[in-house]
Formats: structure tokens, sequence, C-alpha cells
């Protein structure tokens, strides 16, 4: 079997780079080899990179890429190093020993089925993303971890959509519905965007409650704009590329992926949600 080629987008934050580069040469399974793509860091990313991990492949952006075109960038120059299977994570993540070798099992039960991983909290070491279920009739979104109890925390469960830190996507995907969604969705949704179209194109998907990442939830951008109110921060938050509550890609989602029956009413749900939802988180 060819190696997992995972790639992973970095801007700054020299120090999470290098921990998730450590974690994964702990990897019981070591057949994977990594792609970073280095949007224009000034930290010393690119030398830290060169000194401590030469194994790595390193694509250099212009500092414009941001999330989506950045994996794009990794990906496509995987395909042309004609691998088979690949795998999108972000840099702020510390892979459990085994992650390489319970995502190789899974894959082989089924191999055209998009896989991601169980997360955990990095400090409380206790699992606190296990997938969600979307359901558009009702615009309700199950949260699998709440409802499994812990004896059932293994193996693979079935959801609607995944994020792109630590997912696996198997060739055939890319050849059905191409890479992700760079011109509509430049930073945040583009994951959940490309994983809903996967389903609709008749691939599975499943979070591995086998494989295992710890995440910083505190250090994501959007949590610093909820957690630093402001007028300012409340406006990031509706309209900045980075913003977890961006209207504009929020819109574009919906129209794209939402059964055209449910839309007003979905619309109308998540701008309530996010032009309210700021000052009471």
């Amino acid at each position: 079997m060819k190696p997992i080629h995972i790639v992973i987008p970095v801007f700054n934050r020299k120090e999470h780079t290098r921990e998730c580069l450590k974690s994964l040469r702990s990897q019981t399974n070591p057949n994977y080899k990594v792609t970073i793509v280095d949007d224009g860091s000034t930290d010393g990313t690119e030398e830290m990179l060169k000194t401590e991990f030469p194994e790595v492949d390193i694509l250099k952006g212009d500092g414009n890429l941001f999330w989506t075109a950045g994996v794009n960038m990794g990906l496509r120059h995987a395909l042309k190093q004609r691998s088979e299977l690949f795998m999108t994570m972000n840099n702020d993540v510390v892979t459990d020993e085994h992650l390489i070798e319970k995502m190789i099992y899974w894959h082989r039960q089924k191999p055209e089925a998009l896989i991601g991983a169980l997360e955990l909290d990095a400090f409380t070491k206790q699992p606190i993303f296990g997938g969600e279920r979307l359901n558009w009739k009702l615009n309700t979104i199950d949260q699998v971890l709440a409802n499994l109890p812990e004896s059932n925390r293994k193996g693979l469960h079935a959801v609607t959509h995944l994020p792109g830190r630590g997912l696996l996507i198997p060739k055939v995907v890319f050849e059905k519905i191409g890479l992700f969604d760079e011109d509509r969705f430049p930073h945040y949704i583009a994951d959940y965007d490309f994983t809903h179209t996967a389903r609709r194109a008749g691939f599975e998907l499943f979070v591995n409650y086998d494989a295992k990442l710890l995440t910083y939830p505190e250090e994501s951008g959007e949590r610093q704009l909820r957690s630093n109110k402001s007028l300012k921060n409340y406006y990031k938050h509706l309209f900045d590329l980075k913003g977890g509550g961006n209207l504009r890609d929020f819109t574009r989602f919906t129209l794209k992926n939402c059964p055209a029956p449910y839309i007003p009413y979905h619309l109308l749900n998540g701008y309530t949600r996010r032009l309210l939802g700021y000052f009471l988180k």
C-alpha cells in the first residue's frame, strides 16, 4: 500500500507545527509522507522545517492562500506524485501514536469512504468532538459523541460532514468531485462543503473512534473573537475571511448544499444564530 500523503497548511505558529510533526514521527505505522504548505510564515517556520524535518516536502505560498487554497496546493503536489490516499491536517493538532495504523485499518474495510478522527482536548485528554449529523428538514445538528455510550466509542460512526483536520480521503473522491472549493470558501466551511458534496456523490462519511487527535479548541481564531467581545471582533465574526460566522460563506454553503425546499428556513435560522449568537456564548 502506498503511503498516506498528509497535507498541512501553515502560517506561523512554529511550535504547533513542530509538535504536530514530532507526534507523527511516533506513529506505530510510519506509512505516510508529509507536505507542508507554508503560506508566508515570518516566524522561522521554514528554517525549522528544513533543519529538524528534512523528510518533509515544503511548498511556498505568498501569504494569500488561506486554508483552502493552501490545502489544494498540497493536494495537487501529492496527486502529481501519484499518491492514492490523502489526509488533510491542521498544524495545531497532536496525533495519537496509533492514528495512521487505525486509519489504514478502517480504510481497508471501507476503501472509498472519507474518514475523520475522534478529537480529544489536548489538556484534559477528554473526547470533545466525535462527528455531527445534520438534518436539513428539521434544521438540527446531532452531536454523535453526546449520544453515544462510552462502551460504544470505538470503530466507525456515520456522519453527514467532516472537518478537515485529520480527514482521510481516497483518490477516487477527487476524481469524482474535484478538490476543495477555494473560490467560494477560501478559509472556513470549505471542509464541510467538500464532505457534503462527497456524500451527495455517493461516498460514505465516518468518524473513526479508534483514531484520535489532540486539539486546542480555545486557540482557534473564532474562539478568540468570541472570547474578546467587541464591535470590531463582531464585525470580523460576520464578515472577515477567517470569521466563523461569515455571512457570505454561510449563504454560499446553504445555496450549494441545502435541499431547495429547506433553504429559506435554513438561511433565516443561520442568520439569526450568527447575528445574535456571538453575544450569547
